[in-house]
């Protein structure tokens, strides 16, 4: 860091970290909360349902270059720093979103237009999956020892911050424009919104000091990948099962803007006030998870909400679907989604802490990306497949159960670090990052 700029508060490093994180969920949460518009826009056909589809796998195809992202970015995070890695995600992610919110249609340029958005999903999927892993890093290793999860939680609330910065400029659009307003442009505005953070992003992010030891550093980056791969694979494995429930759960709830629309015939304004009602429950809740989990133990705070959230989650969509009531989906989702939050706040800490420091960006980064990728990438396009199959508005629901339940079983499996079994409110640090997990 140039020596002229002053050390950087908490509150910057904490800022810093968790843009870039806000960010991709916002650009995902646009896309799948305008997912209606864009088939109308992208992927015209005689059949709506056929049409939607084509849409939500357009969603799904930007998950496929995530895990290139986690690796190639992880890797050169730990090669080369978290700052850089950091700085150069954050302008990766503005262009895809700028891209999508500048396309021509299909009606002007043909087929030219939905192939167009697909390579800007790639390069949203590549920076998405090379973002998570430095920014969590950067974070865990600014943090105190006894405040890690609380500080690691930051990042499921940024992601549920970017997700309520999306449901509330849907939610203002579908109050200011008419329906015809929307298909026509009104789409195209929350993405384009989505470029002004990378200037800002970039400024903060330049003048952050480097947590990474450079003693520490790799020879070169297929150093970084021979050794996570080689000597850290059980690990990857074992937290690939524990985020599949966690992001399955996450994307039904991403999910629920197009459900409402598609499924439950509700208007726009009430399926975005639901996505701002979860975002609102999730960022929330995020924080308090990870508060409880340095005070309780991270394993009970990841597992008892999870089970809760499980038990509850049939039921409660036949409730919804019941009463007939869009203010109770609005209600019940975001209940549903406290509980999410709380364990995903405190279960995102594990992951990082059992590698060592010198591959802990990388092995993050693998493990998050496909992880998401196989499972979060690919949740809207079997909910909706799960719906048109069997014709019942409540089928898909078993599949979030089953992984959630895989991904209960995954966290009991993974040895926590000793700086994560619970602390005292008045310990004081006491272990380094770097020795948790060596």
């Amino acid at each position: 860091m140039p020596a002229d700029h002053p050390p950087p508060s908490q509150t910057m490093r904490v800022g810093a970290a968790i843009l870039g994180n806000a960010l991709e969920f916002y650009d995902f949460t646009v896309y799948a909360a305008f997912a209606t518009w864009l088939a109308k826009a992208f992927f015209p056909a005689e059949n709506p349902s056929t049409s939607l589809l084509l849409a939500v796998a357009t969603f799904g195809v930007g998950f496929v270059v995530r895990p290139l992202g986690g690796i190639v970015i992880g890797a050169y995070a730990d090669r080369f720093g978290r700052r850089p890695a950091m700085t150069l995600t954050i302008w990766l992610m503005a262009v895809g979103s700028g891209m999508i919110g500048l396309l021509p249609t299909y009606q002007q340029i043909g087929v030219l237009a939905p192939i167009l958005l697909v390579f800007a999903r790639l390069l949203q999927g590549f920076s998405a999956g090379g973002e998570m892993g430095p920014a969590t890093t950067y974070l865990l290793e600014s943090a105190p020892a006894h405040r890690k999860a609380f500080f690691g939680s930051w990042q499921l609330a940024s992601q549920n911050l970017g997700s309520m910065i999306s449901g509330l400029i849907g939610l203002l659009l579908a109050l200011l424009i008419t329906p015809g307003a929307t298909d026509s442009w009104g789409w195209r505005v929350p993405f384009l919104l989505g470029i002004l953070i990378a200037p800002v992003g970039y400024y903060i992010r330049r003048n952050l000091d480097e947590t990474m030891d450079a003693k520490e550093a790799h020879g070169s980056m297929s150093h970084v990948l021979s050794d996570v791969l080689a000597n850290h694979w059980q690990k990857i494995a074992l937290c690939i099962l524990l985020i599949s429930g966690a992001t399955i759960t996450q994307y039904f709830f991403l999910y629920t803007a197009t459900y409402a629309i598609s499924t439950l015939h509700y208007s726009q304004g009430w399926s975005m006030a639901a996505n701002l009602a979860i975002a609102i429950s999730g960022a929330i809740f995020s924080l308090v998870g990870g508060a409880f989990a340095d005070k309780y133990g991270v394993k009970a705070v990841a597992i008892i909400p999870r089970l809760i959230v499980t038990l509850l989650l049939y039921p409660a969509l036949h409730l919804v679907i019941s009463a007939g009531s869009p203010l109770v989906l609005v209600i019940t989702a975001a209940c549903l989604m406290a509980l999410h939050a709380m364990s995903s706040g405190a279960g995102i800490i594990l992951i990082p802490m059992i590698f060592p420091s010198a591959v802990r960006t990388a092995g993050l980064s693998i493990a998050y990306a496909l992880g998401v990728t196989i499972f979060g990438g690919t949740a809207q396009i079997v909910f909706t497949w799960i719906i048109g199959a069997t014709g019942d508005k409540l089928s898909w629901v078993w599949y979030v159960i089953i992984m959630s339940v895989i991904s209960a079983l995954a966290t009991l499996a993974i040895k926590v670090p000793e700086t994560l079994r619970g602390k005292p409110r008045d310990a004081k640090p006491a272990v380094p990052l770097a020795a948790a997990s060596n």
